[in-house]
């Protein structure tokens, strides 16, 4: 007797499609808790990585306020070892250095300080009058103990700021005193808080830059100029800024070496970088035995369903597919539920410590990437062992 020849079936990709939607839409309680545990490793993921950076920017940026990006650039050595001056023009052209975020600067002035003016002019105590531009606090983070800084108002008017150690010897113990500063009686407006970046300034009275020009002596030249520039491209700023403050002779400039503090924000940044990727790692082969077990566990369930299919004609193939569409299908939505969970945790961490939230890009990309592939990997290899055994088998194991 002649045998007609089995018809092969065959699925389209829409109807693959429907058959990977199949276990979703039937199992809904099973998928949802598979993708919670697809998402939960995810969230780990983002989170670990999201929290230790957001810590690295805040302390980086800790470290940057500190004055690890401060360069000084001040009169150097000629070769008769007499100091040289800065071109009037150094301070602009400094400022026209593209990493460089601010600028600001003091200068001399011919001026004593005293206490009044009965005090004999030998007796300066060594306290220096220089000529402060008004952003200099901001530049150099300095804060104030008492009083408050000069303005636009004030830098024009017989008014001045001590440093800490000025004060003390001239006997001024808060704002609104006078002293007597060349020749006649200036206010006290504030005083300063002692500041590591510029310890000159302990020592110093400063006073508004037009006020120094027009009765002071000021020559309207920078004595010293301070330039803030992006962290990572301060070696480069030291190394041209003494032919940009003086191209015509630029060993007479010093420029002063990066703080210690470059080099520690360096090495921090170095370190908590690879503990970032090492937590990522280990979040992400976490998340990856999660993903795993869930999925092969979701399969091995379905194995009277595989049996069932394939008596009704199902090829291996087919049915390695749908339970891989399947697969991808859960990977997608846990890990795309995973991104938004652990991103709140993240935001919701860094709100709690007043820090700026930063969730590295490659995180937000590679995690879901991640919950895919692993899924697929770990739905595909018990689909295909499923697909391959006979129906009766697989009915019998069910």
């Amino acid at each position: 007797m002649n045998s007609t020849p089995r018809r092969r079936t065959r699925l389209r990709p829409t109807d693959l499609l429907r058959l990977g939607m199949i276990g979703p839409r039937t199992r809904k309680m099973r998928s949802a808790l598979s993708a919670l545990g697809i998402a939960l490793g995810i969230a780990a993921v983002v989170a670990v990585t999201g929290i230790s950076n957001s810590n690295q920017q805040h302390l980086l940026e800790r470290l940057d306020q500190l004055g690890s990006n401060l360069i000084t650039v001040a009169p150097g050595k000629g070769s008769d070892q007499k100091p040289v001056p800065l071109p009037p023009t150094a301070e602009k052209m400094l400022a026209t250095i593209g990493p460089v975020q601010q600028v600001t600067a003091t200068g001399a002035t011919k001026a004593n300080i005293y206490r009044n003016d009965l005090v004999p002019e030998q007796q300066t105590g060594s306290i220096t009058v220089l000529a402060a531009r008004l952003n200099l606090l901001d530049v150099l983070r300095a804060t104030l103990t008492s009083g408050h800084w000069l303005d636009a108002a004030s830098e024009n008017l017989p008014i001045t700021v001590l440093g800490d150690q000025a004060a003390q010897r001239l006997a001024v113990t808060g704002p609104g005193e006078r002293v007597w500063l060349g020749g006649q009686w200036y206010k006290v407006a504030g005083i300063l808080t002692p500041n590591e970046l510029a310890p000159e300034l302990s020592t110093s009275a400063l006073v508004g830059w037009p006020q120094a020009v027009a009765h002071l002596g000021a020559d309207g030249t920078a004595a010293t100029v301070y330039l803030r520039s992006y962290s990572e491209r301060v070696p480069q700023v030291q190394s041209v800024a003494a032919a940009t403050a003086n191209p015509a002779s630029p060993n007479t400039v010093a420029v002063s070496r990066p703080s210690d503090l470059l080099a520690a924000r360096a090495e921090t940044e170095n370190t908590l970088t690879g503990l970032v990727l090492a937590l990522a790692g280990v979040a992400l082969l976490v998340g990856g035995v999660g993903i795993a077990n869930t999925m092969v566990v979701g399969v091995m369930e379905r194995r009277g369903e595989i049996g069932l299919r394939r008596a009704l004609g199902a090829r291996g193939g087919q049915i390695a597919m749908q339970f891989l569409l399947e697969a991808v299908l859960m990977g997608f939505l846990g890990g795309m539920g995973g991104l938004l969970l652990g991103s709140l945790a993240v935001y919701g961490y860094a709100l709690a410590q007043d820090w700026a939230a930063a969730i590295p890009l490659y995180t937000l990309v590679v995690g879901p990437a991640v919950s895919v592939v692993v899924a697929a990997i770990a739905g595909i290899y018990p689909a295909l062992r499923a697909a391959k055994a006979s129906p009766t088998d697989a009915l019998r194991s069910a």
